[in-house]
């Protein structure tokens, strides 16, 4: 199985700089951060993805996103990726974000599927968690 470019860029440039590429944290019990923790017991892999969003009269738009994986390159690649998905969408916008959306971004092998759907899994979840704070 052989990684793509993409993969493999977003990988590394997460590696090399994970500050600068949105890993780390912030408080869950903060009012504007929604967290969404997945886990695939088959392959090891965890995804934590957290949102940071503000109001914007009706709407809620993710204004920040942090991430914190263990896992695969495909896992740490996707859920880079998903950062750069989320930054400026609004709620709505986020949930239609799907796993084929991320596999198409870094065109991942058929067998690292599964870190895509995490990483979708991963934006639910964290979008209900805020959901439950406003």
């Amino acid at each position: 199985m052989a990684y793509s470019k993409k993969v493999i860029d977003k990988f590394e440039k997460t590696l090399r700089e994970p500050e600068k590429n949105s890993v780390g944290r912030w408080d869950p019990s903060e009012e504007d951060v929604g967290t969404g923790m997945v886990g695939a017991p088959a392959c090891g892999d965890v995804m934590r993805l957290q949102i940071k969003c503000e109001s914007k009269g009706d709407s809620h738009i993710i204004k920040d996103v942090k991430f914190k994986t263990y896992g695969c390159g495909s896992a740490i690649a996707s859920s880079s990726e998903i950062v750069d998905m989320l930054i400026g969408k609004t709620l709505e916008e986020a949930r239609d974000i799907k796993n084929v959306d991320i596999v198409k971004a870094l065109d991942l092998p058929p067998i690292k599927i599964h870190c895509s759907v995490l990483a979708e899994d991963s934006i639910r979840q964290a979008i209900d968690d805020y959901e439950t704070k406003i």
